[in-house]
């Protein structure tokens, strides 16, 4: 199947609101030649990330907007757009290749009026783009909720925010304190050749100069290295783990600070680790067996602590709470096609609701740290002010890290270009009972 095609029908899925580009692309990908694969997800990915400049290009563009029913001509003619725009594929191929491809989608009638489409935009595109560029939509490649928001809650940094989103993520390592220190791991790298630095924050985390494939990485199959961004490794030592502890990791999909924990603390008497959907515990247990490690995995609602909780009390636990992902999104840029405003609001009522159903299952004097990887102080310094509010057993310890800025409750970290990802945490602490 020609990238372009394949790009096209893994994102007419998520603009129709049907798929994210996790669960859209990997079905295409598997019918173009494996050498196209990059390519492929180049497309998906890079066009996704500039969709909301391109979006309001192709309506410059064109007469009228698309119907329903032609969203994967719509897709296309963006992938065209950010090949012209965004690629050094040459504008002769780029077009030719795309208004190819709507034969494939049995919608020939739609080859004129690509052509005609990526052809003026070839020519004008650059002065249209130069005229919509007041349009912070455009100049931030951010939907005007999200733009709005940012620069609500982040009056000073919202800029640099936008621009390390659109940026492409770096790789950063985390290193199994099983297997070796971070320096000697270091060393490691260097025999290989591989560029990588240590991170300032985590201090099992690496920072690479240029992305490489994990197979290149010494004793990745043996587990002595993973992937994993440096805000997320900070969540093991917040937790402050001791040997003979009952730890939870609530919402644990797809594993990777389950597997910190247990690296960081191999005398943990007993792990859980839980998620919603069964079929995402399949990529926890796949990394828990290449690290050699292992936990009590549950598919449930977590809310649900009468279908699997034992009774047991844990002494800590770890809340990933699900978010809308704003501070993730250079890793997953289809957010910005996918995520609403309404959404937020929802989403921090849930996370209100995991607070109250899992603080029962703590013991009195245990911690436990809640995180998002979103960059909005909804879900995260507002709800653990409400939660504190109506919780009088809970009080807020300090978080023992520089890493981002002081919040009202806990820290909030940016997305910072050629470093972390955007992550909140805030860190509470179990002093008495709940009354009743």
């Amino acid at each position: 199947m020609n990238p372009r095609l394949a790009a096209a029908r893994a994102l007419a899925a998520v603009l129709s609101g049907k798929a994210s580009l996790n669960s859209s692309l990997p079905a295409q990908l598997d019918k173009v030649d494996e050498r196209d694969r990059g390519l492929t997800q180049d497309l998906a990915f890079g066009t996704a990330r500039w969709q909301p400049r391109l979006d309001l290009l192709a309506a410059q563009l064109l007469q009228k907007p698309f119907k329903a029913a032609d969203c994967d001509v719509q897709a296309l003619l963006l992938v065209g757009l950010y090949q012209l725009f965004y690629t050094r594929i040459p504008a002769h191929a780029a077009i030719g290749e795309t208004v190819g491809c709507a034969d494939k989608l049995k919608k020939p009638w739609a080859k004129g009026l690509l052509n005609a489409v990526l052809r003026r935009a070839q020519r004008e595109g650059e002065e249209l783009l130069a005229g919509l560029e007041r349009d912070p939509v455009v100049r931030t490649a951010h939907p005007r909720w999200l733009q709005k928001s940012l620069k609500a809650f982040w009056p000073e940094q919202w800029e640099a925010i936008c621009v390390a989103n659109n940026a492409h993520p770096p790789m950063i390592l985390r290193v199994n304190r099983r297997h070796h220190s971070r320096d000697a791991y270091l060393g490691l790298l260097a025999e290989a050749g591989i560029a990588a630095t240590p991170c300032r924050f985590s201090r099992d985390g690496i920072l690479l100069a240029e992305a490489c494939d994990v197979r290149q990485l010494p004793g990745f199959a043996e587990g002595w290295v993973s992937v994993q961004d440096e805000a997320a490794q900070l969540s093991a030592d917040l937790l402050e783990l001791a040997p003979g502890q009952r730890v939870l990791d609530a919402c644990c999909a797809p594993g990777g600070k389950t597997c910190h924990l247990l690296e960081a603390e191999a005398g943990l008497a007993h792990v859980v680790a839980i998620d919603l959907e069964a079929k995402r515990l399949t990529r926890v247990r796949e990394n828990l067996d290449r690290l050699q490690l292992d936990a009590e995995l549950i598919a449930c609602d977590a809310r649900d602590t009468a279908s699997w909780w034992d009774g047991k009390p844990f002494q800590r636990i770890l809340l990933d709470a699900p978010c809308s992902a704003t501070g993730v999104i250079r890793r997953h840029p289809d957010i910005k096609l996918t995520r609403q405003a309404d959404d937020i609001p929802a989403l921090a009522t849930l996370q209100g609701e995991l607070l109250d159903a899992l603080w029962p299952t703590l013991e009195v004097g245990g911690i436990l740290l809640y995180a998002t990887c979103s960059s909005l102080p909804t879900e995260n310094t507002e709800v653990i002010d409400a939660f504190l509010t109506r919780t009088p057993g809970a009080r807020e310890l300090d978080l023992a890290t520089e890493a981002g800025l002081r919040q009202p409750h806990g820290r909030q970290l940016l997305a910072q270009e050629g470093g972390h990802d955007g992550f909140y945490y805030a860190k509470l602490i179990k002093i008495a009972a709940s009354r009743g």
